[in-house]
């Protein structure tokens, strides 16, 4: 042999027989390199709100919130699931219902514990049907009941539970605190708080509760939790939520006429922020940069992978 395919052979025996000297790997892996690379990536997941009942209403419950960090890995596909905000409902004359929850939001994907956030509570109604359970609980419906009438519980991590009849209808429970009980006779509970997030860059609200429907005033109205929730009625419609999360209010039917409309829920939303970019993304989304992060906001359900 050789000198120069004496050489040729010592160069090549390390990698094809024993492994490169590369911490022993062998020469296919360090020439293609590591398929996956984990990662850490903060997100906010919301759910719908929960929509208020009729007929002197609870408020929805706001939306379960989650917000904290998980680790990703590069390769792999996430599936998102965005809920829908609960839907209105309307009385007939003498006769109420109970508002419908919102739907839940999730992440998942095969290397992580799924993450899901319950969607909010409806508000209960004057025929005593009880608020709901939910993300953040329903506030009580009033009158029938007094003061037996409790507002719906939250889930630990996520939300508060519904304010109690007063019998004024209690206020929706929010992302970060109780929703308030009806004040007597008068005006309906105020919807509790949503909690705040600054992953796009500013500080937002999310999953506030909805307001309860009056008593027998009809001046002036429950305010919605910060977080988007909606007002109570004062012998009229619920305010509809008006932001991610958000329980919309309880309607007032003061005479019995019929005809009025709960305030619905607003859907949820995902909002996940790394250092790294998406190579494939589906689904209703936008994207941002916030310092040296890209921001992605899913207000549809879709799927990402790194």
């Amino acid at each position: 042999m050789s000198r120069i395919s004496k050489f040729i052979a010592a160069f090549l025996i390390p990698f094809t027989a024993f492994g490169a000297p590369f911490g022993g790997m062998p020469f296919a892996y360090w020439k293609t390199g590591i398929t996956s690379v984990a990662f850490t990536a903060n997100y906010l997941l919301v759910a719908g709100g929960g929509s208020g009942g009729c007929r002197v209403g609870g408020g929805g419950g706001g939306g379960g919130v989650l917000a904290s960090s998980t680790t990703l890995h590069t390769g792999t596909t996430y599936t998102i699931t965005v809920g829908a905000g609960g839907t209105s409902v309307t009385d007939s004359s003498g006769t109420g219902h109970a508002g419908n929850n919102g739907g839940d939001s999730t992440l998942s994907g095969s290397d992580i514990t799924t993450l899901d956030a319950v969607g909010g509570g409806g508000g209960g109604d004057y025929t005593n049907i009880a608020a709901k359970t939910g993300g953040s609980g329903g506030g009580a419906g009033g009158f029938n009941g007094y003061p037996n009438n409790t507002g719906g519980s939250g889930t630990s991590g996520q939300g508060y539970a519904g304010g109690s009849n007063g019998p004024a209808a209690g206020g929706g429970g929010g992302a970060g605190n109780v929703g308030s009980d009806g004040n007597g006779t008068a005006l309906g509970g105020n919807g509790g708080d949503g909690i705040t997030s600054s992953i796009t860059g500013s500080t937002v609200y999310y999953g506030g509760g909805g307001g309860g429907a009056n008593g027998y005033t009809t001046t002036g109205n429950a305010s919605g939790g910060a977080g988007g929730g909606g007002y109570g009625g004062m012998d009229s419609n619920g305010g509809n939520a008006t932001s991610y999360g958000g329980g919309g209010g309880g309607a007032r039917d003061q005479n019995d006429v019929g005809g009025f409309t709960s305030g619905y829920g607003y859907q949820g939303v995902l909002i996940i922020s790394s250092t790294r970019t998406a190579t494939t993304i589906t689904g209703s989304y936008s994207s941002s940069t916030v310092g040296s992060n890209t921001v992605y906001t899913f207000t549809g359900s879709g799927t990402i992978k790194y």
